[in-house]
């Protein structure tokens, strides 16, 4: 038996924020054509793009902190405005969770 298939929606959704979180160069500018021309709510759209640049940055500053860790690399206290390390600090939501929140608030597991 094999498995239903997903929505186009769900697909250019899941294809918009993967291409955004892997900094892809396209931008997922054709999937958010797709998912306007869906009647895809501009809310729900933003939300998902919130949820996949918070993702990338994440990553991002997590991989940048284990190298400077690795490497014996003090970060300076005065960053540049535009740095990673002007993120706000990470929240752990609970237990083993490695997700935090977007700004807003938005769960992003």
């Amino acid at each position: 038996m094999s498995a239903p298939e997903l929505h186009a929606s769900i697909i250019a959704l899941v294809s918009l924020a993967s291409g955004i979180a892997a900094k892809h160069p396209d931008m997922g500018l054709c999937q958010l054509e797709k998912l306007r021309g869906m009647g895809i709510p501009d809310e729900q759209i933003a939300t998902v793009i919130e949820i996949a640049r918070h993702i990338r940055d994440e990553a991002a500053q997590k991989l940048d902190a284990a190298f400077d860790e690795k490497a014996g690399i003090a970060m300076p206290e005065a960053a540049p405005a535009n740095s990673l390390a002007t993120l706000p600090e990470l929240k752990i939501e609970s237990g083993n969770s490695c997700c935090s929140s977007t700004p807003s608030g938005q769960s992003c597991c």
